[in-house]
């Protein structure tokens, strides 16, 4: 029975099949209405890109389909008038050189003319091949930045589901080349069409048959040409995983920040022998599929051929029985030649088309990435900035998306400015989970959390960002300038050197900084520029400290913030914190509970509860889990004496 013992249940990718011979054109149909959706959202995307390009791309689309025709017709005439001056033996000899040079003009003209084709089909190429490199940069811009637009707007929530994390890998490494390239398989299919429907015109004059039997014969080509593209979708769309651990591997042995540990290790070859044992799993597969491919293609082509080859043996018949001339062979098989490569084209490049509207569903997916955290109000809240505030907690819960269990659980908590709070508990306690739902980067799942007596979800978010003084323990470390990496604290604000420095000297950056070559204007990271500097974790968080002392908020969060700092730098950074929080609402993470000694409120979490609340003194009076923890590291402290 199926799925019975563990065994595995056939897959399907995500691919609905028809069961039933009746469901076949429904099937067929909601198929072949995905496939044109895919392709206008395509055409969209170009569009949007630089409406002249397209309108280019498809001019000179027009002109590729028809000029072959011209061409093949150009050669007829020329053949025929050679082999009449052949036939007629003249020669440039005495009174006939007039005659002769009458009788030439023709040639010569035709001579003329095929140039002018030669000329304009080498015109005609450099302009595509220009146009199209020009489309190509357009598009891969216009596509990145709707890309970022997206990434701007998407939940906190997003970045933390390892299937959107796929959608956005995939959308960035297939959609920027993709549109312009599937663009020009389409535009090679319309070609294609408009110089087939010419030639077939021409054998229609030699037998009405012969086009059919043309297309009749690529049609086992065409079937087993769009098999294998959706194969070879569904298997790279099933091995999405390998992908990803080959391009974690690569980077792994490539970044920087890992190069140390593994030479000190020894890890270089560990990472490569998991490398090369994904690589030859997933290659072996893809290479079953790609010879599986060639093979059953050469096979299904005999057929074409050999329809070919008749065909051009029966033109060469009715040219010498039916009094035919060497042009009109000329005509004719390079009618069937073009059909046949026409043919070929419509069919490999529609199953180039149809393989790439699959890959940029990828990209449709990630820009339908559904954004919760907007407000729920028709006219948002704007929170009044510069003035005193209170945070309220009331029964919050929340899970993270997927997990089956609670990570924050019936959390009361009041925060008002002139506050200063510190949350303490273990790693895993769910300080950060909760710092991030004060800021509305999640929504509770439960419970509900007010802003000034309001739904915090009632607000403009931009707005209520703007409220908010924010170090993460993973702050950003932007390949930037000193200055700008101080000044991302609030980009919107009006530039003044005196506050940046102000900033730096608040968060005890601005020694080192006075010591690098360049001061402010001194470039962080050796990714862009030769004389960029590699600060020390340390100096980093200094940096960071600044960037928030940089940004005049109501409401600081702190999570970690002097992690990398040593005791004494901590203390002058804590003390400049107490005066940067007067009337705000302050709220600091720290494992050092020493910096929690002079808060206004110590809220102890464990297992996402809050299970003390107080001073410093009521607790430590009290002998719960806080006075357990202060004292445990105290201890350690003097014992190291």
């Amino acid at each position: 029975m199926p799925g019975q013992f563990g065994a595995p249940k056939p897959q399907n990718d995500g691919i609905p099949k028809p069961k039933k011979l009746r469901e076949v054109p429904g099937y067929l149909a909601r198929r072949i209405k995905g496939f044109l959706s895919r392709l206008f959202y395509i055409v969209t995307l170009v569009w949007e890109a630089s409406p002249a390009i397209l309108f280019l791309l498809a001019f000179l689309c027009l002109l590729d389909g028809l000029l072959p025709i011209g061409g093949a017709y150009i050669a007829k005439f020329l053949l025929d008038e050679i082999a009449g001056l052949i036939s007629e033996g003249l020669t440039a000899t005495g009174s006939l050189a007039t005659d002769l040079f009458v009788r030439l003009r023709p040639v010569l003209l035709l001579f003329l003319l095929e140039f002018l084709y030669l000329f304009l089909r080498r015109i005609l190429t450099r302009v595509n091949t220009t146009a199209n490199t020009i489309a190509g940069e357009l598009v891969v811009h216009h596509i990145k930045m709707k890309i970022i637009g997206k990434a701007k707007t998407v939940d906190q929530r997003s970045f933390d589901d390892p299937v959107f994390y796929e959608k956005l890998e995939n959308a960035n490494r297939e959609a920027g080349h993709r549109p312009i390239s599937i663009l020009n398989s389409t535009f090679h299919v319309i070609s294609a069409i408009i110089g087939a429907v010419s030639f077939v015109a021409v054998l229609l004059t030699l037998n009405p048959w012969a086009p059919l039997i043309i297309v009749l014969a690529s049609i086992p080509g065409a079937v087993v040409n769009y098999h294998f593209r959706n194969s070879s979708f569904r298997y790279l769309r099933r091995h999405s995983k390998e992908r990803r651990q080959m391009d974690y591997y690569s980077s792994v042995m490539t970044n920087k920040d890992h190069a140390k540990e593994i030479r000190l290790h020894g890890l270089g070859d560990t990472f490569t022998e998991k490398y090369e044992g994904v690589f030859r799993k997933y290659f072996a597969g893809l290479k079953r599929l790609t010879l599986r491919e060639g093979i059953i293609s050469v096979l299904v082509g005999l057929v074409s051929i050999l329809a070919n080859s008749l065909l051009f043996v029966y033109v060469a018949y009715t040219v010498i029985y039916h009094g035919g001339r060497i042009g009109d062979y000329s005509l004719y098989t390079g009618a069937l030649n073009s059909i046949t490569s026409y043919v070929t084209t419509i069919i490999t490049s529609t199953a180039t088309i149809y393989e790439g509207t699959l890959f940029i569903e990828n990209m449709i997916d990630f820009m339908r990435e559904p954004v919760t955290i907007v407000p729920s109000v028709a006219e948002p809240r704007i929170p009044e900035k510069g003035g005193a505030h209170t945070l309220e907690l009331r029964g919050v819960c929340f899970r993270y998306p997927g997990s089956d269990h609670d990570v924050i659980h019936d959390v009361d908590l009041t925060l008002k400015s002139g506050e200063s709070v510190v949350l303490v508990g273990l790693n895993g306690a769910g300080k950060t989970t909760l710092l991030k739902l004060m800021m509305r980067l999640y929504d509770p799942t439960a419970g509900v959390i007010l802003l000034d007596g309001h739904d915090l979800r009632e607000y403009d978010t931009d707005a209520l960002y703007d409220l908010y003084g924010i170090i993460f323990q993973d702050f950003g470390k932007y390949a930037e300038t000193v200055r700008e990496n101080i000044r991302f604290g609030d980009i919107r604000r009006p530039y003044r050197e005196e506050e940046i420095v102000r900033a730096a000297e608040q968060g005890n950056a601005d020694e080192f900084i006075g010591r690098l070559k360049k001061g402010y204007d001194t470039p962080l990271t050796r990714m862009f520029e030769e004389d960029g500097i590699e600060l020390s974790g340390g100096q980093w968080q200094k940096l960071s400290i600044a960037r928030a002392f940089y940004k005049q908020s109501d409401i600081l969060i702190m999570d970690e913030p002097t992690a990398a700092l040593d005791a004494i730098a901590e203390q002058e950074v804590f003390s400049e914190f107490q005066q940067l929080s007067a009337g705000k609402i302050s709220v600091f993470v720290s494992h050092r509970l020493s910096s929690a000694t002079t808060a206004g409120q110590i809220v102890v979490l464990e297992g996402g509860r809050v299970i003390e609340q107080g001073t410093h003194r009521e607790l430590m009076a009290r002998g719960g889990r806080y006075s357990v923890l202060f004292t445990t590291q105290a201890q350690h402290y003097i014992a190291e004496r």
